[in-house]
């Protein structure tokens, strides 16, 4: 096993410091824009409304963030792939995987959340920050930040030191609403593990059989049927070339059906992690060879 360097203890409070920087000097942006839209009550300064219906986009997050006051519940569930077919029920009855997370919006524009995931007990916190929103005529684009610890939490036998438990995710994201029915988003996102597999070569020395560091594209869409319904695609491309077990691209697409407080995903795609790090490092299941999985996201919101 293989540590990585100071950098990746430090990078998501530094992350949150640039993030409280951006706050404050968008309050001054905002305080500034509302005095103008009182001025000149321009309604051309508003931001494009619900590119997307919800914060995620099957595995990924979304350039959304909920109104100021917004507390919103997240059930996320995948079950087993499908190739194992009745023995299993096409992997409905097989072992599940499982997140339940918590988000809540304290001023505008600033997500901070934590969830639970059953994948090796993982706890993970997160922050959210709309940078830009889209402008017709103005701004073409939205463009936001998502990044999150996240800390293993399994009996102390698994682990070195108290810092193998740790890993990160920061990714930005930049989507826009085409038209009324069709919206899409491009993201670029940095995965970093404290701790990766390795192995004891020939000679002795302990390498890593992955990079502590990993790079993803990700691109989904979402095109509404009609005011409540909507097909939804995602797909993530590992970028990093690792020394070996290279993780496979995630192919998902599903229904999103939707409510004033209520989304509800059901979902295939080909990797059974959750959290969006274990994803980009560790799916190896080939949707080209049908190893597909269900699953479904359901999220509830409250305003305060």
């Amino acid at each position: 096993m293989k540590q990585s360097k100071i950098y990746a203890s430090t990078c998501f409070s530094g992350l949150l410091g640039l993030l409280v920087l951006l706050l404050v000097n968008g309050g001054t942006l905002t305080a500034q824009t509302a005095d103008t839209t009182a001025n000149t009550t321009a309604a051309s300064n508003r931001p494009v409304k619900n590119t997307f219906e919800s914060n995620w986009i099957i595995d990924n997050q979304t350039v959304m963030v909920p109104s100021k006051g917004t507390l919103e519940f997240d059930i996320q569930h995948r079950f087993g792939i499908v190739n194992n077919g009745y023995s299993d029920f096409y992997g409905l009855f097989a072992p599940a995987n499982i997140r339940l997370g918590f988000e809540y919006v304290p001023v505008k524009n600033l997500q901070f959340g934590f969830g639970l995931c059953k994948d090796k007990m993982q706890l993970d916190f997160n922050v959210k920050y709309a940078l830009v929103k889209q402008i017709k005529g103005k701004m073409p684009v939205s463009v936001t930040y998502y990044g999150n610890m996240v800390i293993d939490t399994r009996d102390k036998s698994n682990f070195v030191a108290w810092g193998d438990r740790l890993s990160y995710f920061d990714q930005l994201m930049v989507a826009r609403k085409i038209n009324s029915e069709f919206s899409v988003q491009a993201a670029l996102s940095l995965s970093h593990f404290n701790n990766v597999p390795g192995y004891v070569d020939a000679d002795g020395a302990i390498r890593n059989t992955v990079k502590n560091d990993q790079f993803t594209l990700s691109f989904m869409g979402r095109y509404k049927l009609t005011e409540k319904m909507a097909i939804i695609v995602d797909y993530d491309q590992p970028l990093t070339q690792n020394p070996t077990n290279n993780p496979r691209p995630n192919l998902a697409f599903g229904l999103e059906i939707t409510t004033s407080s209520h989304c509800f995903q059901i979902i295939a795609g080909n990797t059974q992690y959750i959290l969006p790090q274990d994803n980009a490092l560790y799916n190896q299941n080939d949707y080209s060879k049908g190893q597909f999985l269900l699953g479904f996201n359901m999220t509830k919101l409250w305003n305060f």
